[in-house]
């Protein structure tokens, strides 16, 4: 029988492109739940109908970070808030959810799902209890890492300090009258700050290199930048001074660390060659950079970053503009046995003759 396992990360879904009032949502992220419709039946029926076919969520599926509760953002989440976030993530994209379950249903076909730090309200029983009941089947979840036959696979947020999560600690319960996600530095950051910057600029955390961001935006807005910077200080400030027991306690200093280290968008490739220089480990496959990254170093070791399938806007002059790859990992067991093989690869789909701008 054929066996692969297909990878995909970081596609950020909010509450859908139109919300219930008919106005556009600035805050959604994803705008391919045809595509991805025609991804799973693709690899669910006709030369895939009787293949062992598993379908790998590699974290942030689900931007909960980015999806209001009830009007509001807030980095105090309990289960019910988390619940409630992922229900209107599900009527949003509706379509996906449905061809999740479609796909969940046919013969040898399962799904996985490696939490990552947007999404880590799916680290509660009763999020995880409602994504299975909707799909109809009971999902693999894996909180960090996900191992088998030699490939090491995980989300990438574990690897800077900006976005570790305790795994000892995924919930505070003291002096609460109940639990709440352990936010990391990074998660508080976006609420508190990040969002506010998108509420005018959708795009600010879509850039790529960021330097060269930073350098457009005091030429070409000089005050909008300036107002940025001080704010930034100022939250830096806040967080290093703040004594809410809600959360974890940040100093100043680590907040510069964090900031030094630039670990906004990381790269991952030096924690990949840490992975694989255990001798049981011949493929790491990260996400959470939101750039596709294929790396081979000697004795057939290899580092594929799947990239997301959200706009990327490329200030680099050989890649200058939006860039959108549908990319993915496709993981293949060979006929005759030996180590599964990883490909970089990117979806087309059917042709469109149209489809609707994301402003």
């Amino acid at each position: 029988m054929r066996k692969i396992k297909l990878v995909v990360s970081d596609f950020h879904l909010g509450k859908g492109q139109v919300l219930r009032d008919g106005s556009l949502n600035i805050f959604e992220e994803f705008y391919y739940d045809d595509k991805f419709t025609e991804f799973l039946d693709y690899y669910s029926t006709g030369e895939f109908e009787n293949a062992e076919v598993e379908l790998v969520i590699n974290g942030d599926f689900f931007n909960l970070l980015q999806t209001d509760y009830k009007g509001h953002f807030t980095t105090v989440l309990t289960e019910p808030m988390d619940l409630h976030k992922v229900k209107s993530i599900i009527d949003g994209h509706r379509i996906i959810f449905e061809a999740l379950r479609r796909f969940a249903s046919r013969a040898n076909k399962r799904i996985t799902y490696i939490v990552g730090n947007h999404d880590q309200g799916m680290l509660w029983q009763k999020t995880r209890e409602y994504l299975d009941e909707f799909c109809g089947t009971r999902i693999n979840y894996k909180n960090i890492v996900y191992f088998f036959d030699g490939v090491h696979i995980e989300h990438g947020h574990q690897h800077e300090a900006a976005n570790r999560i305790d795994p000892k600690k995924f919930f505070l319960k003291q002096n609460l009258p109940e639990p709440i996600l352990n936010l990391p530095w990074a998660s508080h950051f976006f609420v508190n700050f990040v969002l506010k910057i998108k509420e005018q600029m959708p795009y600010v955390d879509k850039v790529r290199p960021f330097h060269s961001f930073i350098r457009w935006g005091l030429i070409n807005q000089f005050g909008f930048s300036i107002k940025t910077i001080f704010r930034l200080l100022w939250n830096l400030i806040v967080n290093g001074l703040g004594r809410d027991y809600r959360r974890q306690r940040f100093s100043l200093r680590t907040n510069l660390q964090i900031i030094k280290e630039s670990a906004i968008f990381p790269d991952l490739e030096n924690s990949a060659r840490k992975i694989l220089a255990d001798d049981r480990v011949h493929t790491v496959v990260f996400g959470h950079t939101h750039v596709y990254l294929y790396r081979q170093w000697g004795n057939n070791k290899e580092y594929i970053n799947t990239g997301t399938w959200t706009e990327i806007t490329s200030l680099d002059i050989a890649n200058l503009g939006k860039i959108t790859k549908l990319t993915y990992v496709l993981i293949e067991y060979p006929n005759e046995g030996g180590r599964p093989r990883a490909r970089l690869k990117e979806w087309r789909g059917h042709y469109r003759v149209e489809f609707d701008v994301a402003i």
